[in-house]
């Protein structure tokens, strides 16, 4: 399982920094706020993100 909300913040924070020299960032942070998680994992991949630092682990190490 994916911790989706902080890949979103991930993502934003990502394309948000893009914003400053490339104004359109801005319609790919409305897709990324919008998007579901399968979208989010998409994106995340396109854009070389480590889905690894995601997981969500339980407390005994495995994933869940």
């Amino acid at each position: 399982m994916i911790d989706v909300e902080k890949l979103r913040s991930d993502l934003i924070d990502y394309f948000g920094t893009a914003m400053a020299g490339f104004p359109v960032a801005m319609m790919d942070l409305s897709k990324i706020e919008k998007a579901t998680e399968d979208e989010l994992i998409t994106i995340a991949r396109q854009n070389g993100f480590s889905l690894d630092k995601y997981l969500i682990i339980d407390n005994k190490g495995h994933q869940m």
